[in-house]
Formats: structure tokens, sequence, C-alpha cells
């Protein structure tokens, strides 16, 4: 019949062929489904409630590391990976309880307490970096989240973004009238920084949240019945690996193995 095609076991095996690469980018560079950005994200903050011990701890930010340098963040792996070196060779120094160094103790207190929450940085980090907003739009309808939710955490995605080149722009305008906006100057003239920065930076997030919220509706985020996306998503084998592989360790901990 004209206008009728069937593919063929060529074609068939090619887009196979095609769905599997498109888990790495042009420069090889793992690309994982939001869903399973967003279970690592979940798992980090399981991480807080049920308090793992150090050698969990250490083993699960790793698993959460690797995927970030398998994506290409090579400078945020290794910037999150000493951060988070330092935080625990403090938290691991056992200070005086007794005498003048007593006071001491407060420094690996407040290691413990950023060392608890690198993990969930680390995976906010990477999923927040590394997915579009219309993936993270197709992963949540794929989810069946109500669209009440899905279009304040679109706009929230694109809200931070925003907000960071209106501050680049502030300190470029900054600089071009010599007026110090980098380095310690925030700590030498708080009342200056309070002026030309927050100040505007507060101003302008109002302007910005309305007017992405006018730019989502606009789209018809908020239109009834059933959407489509042209973004094609699927769990894939990568996803189902690295979900297992983190999720492990945290299994073995929960049933006393680790």
């Amino acid at each position: 019949m004209i206008g009728t095609s069937e593919m063929t076991p060529a074609a068939d095996h090619t887009a196979v062929g095609v769905a599997a690469r498109s888990r790495f980018d042009g420069r090889h560079r793992l690309r994982l489904d939001p869903r399973a950005k967003l279970f690592l994200l979940l798992e980090a903050n399981l991480l807080l409630f049920c308090h793992v011990n150090t050698r969990t701890e250490v083993l699960l930010t790793a698993l959460f590391l690797l995927p970030l340098f398998l994506s290409g963040r090579i400078r945020s792996g290794v910037r999150f990976t000493l951060i988070y070196g330092a935080l625990l060779a403090l938290s691991l120094i056992e200070p005086p309880t007794e005498g003048r160094g007593a006071w001491l103790a407060i420094f690996p207190m407040i290691a413990v307490g950023i060392r608890m929450l690198l993990p969930c940085l680390i995976t906010g980090a990477f999923a927040f970096t590394t997915t579009s907003p219309g993936e993270f739009t197709a992963a949540l309808r794929r989810m069946h989240v109500p669209e009440a939710v899905i279009i304040p955490c679109i706009v929230v995605i694109r809200f931070f973004p925003t907000l960071r080149e209106d501050y680049r722009h502030i300190r470029n305008a900054m600089a071009l009238r010599g007026i110090p906006s980098g380095g310690g100057s925030p700590l030498r003239h708080p009342a200056q920084s309070l002026e030309y920065i927050i100040v505007p930076l507060l101003m302008n997030a109002t302007v910005v949240a309305q007017d992405l919220s006018v730019a989502a509706m606009t789209k018809g985020l908020g239109n009834p019945g059933r959407h489509t996306s042209m973004t094609d998503i699927r769990i894939g084998i990568p996803d189902w690996a690295i979900m297992i592989l983190c999720a492990l360790p945290l299994i073995l901990f929960l049933t006393g193995v680790l």
C-alpha cells in the first residue's frame, strides 16, 4: 500500500545502535537519563537521614563523583574531590578536650557538618549542570508529576542561571567604572557590595521570576491535556548500572554488611 513503510532488520539494528550511542555525545561524555540523576540526588539526601558511617560515606561520595568525571565536568569533579578530602582530614583530627585548646574542637564539628552535605551538593551540581530544562520537563512528565509541580520546577531551574548571568553583568559594569568587585572586596567594603551588587540582584530577581513564569505560560506549559516533547529520554544500561552501583553500598550498610 502506498504511504506505508516497514523497518527492515538492518534499519532496526541501526536504530538500536543510535540509541546506544546516544548515551555518549561527540566527545564521548556520558549522558545519563534525568530520572537516574534524580535518583542519585534522592539517595544523597537519604544519607543525611540514615547517618551512615565514614567508610560508607566515602565510598558513596566517590561513586557520586564518578558520573561527574564521566560527563566531562573534570574541573568540578576535582574541586569537589579536594574539598571533600580536606573536610575529611579535618574531621578526623582529634583536638584536646580539656585546657586552652578545647575550643579547637569546633573546627572538626563544622567540617563534619559540611562534609555530610557535600554528597547532596555533588549530585545536585551534576544533575542541574548536565541536564537541560527540556529534558527535566520530559522526565517529570514521564514520571506523571502534576503540572502544578512541573512549572515551578522549570522556572526555578531557569532562574539561577539567569541570575548568575545578571551577576556577571553587574561585575563587568563595576569593573568598567573602576569599582572593585572581585576577591575579598565584599568583606573589605560590605556597604559598597550591598549597594552595587545585592540590591540590584534582589530588584532584578523579581523581574526575572515574573518573566520566566510568563515565558513558561506562553510556551503552553500550563495548558490542560497531554503534552508532547521533542526530547527523547529513555533509561538504558548505563543508567541502571550507575543507579545499582550507587545504591549497593547504602543497601549493604542498612543490612549491616558494610
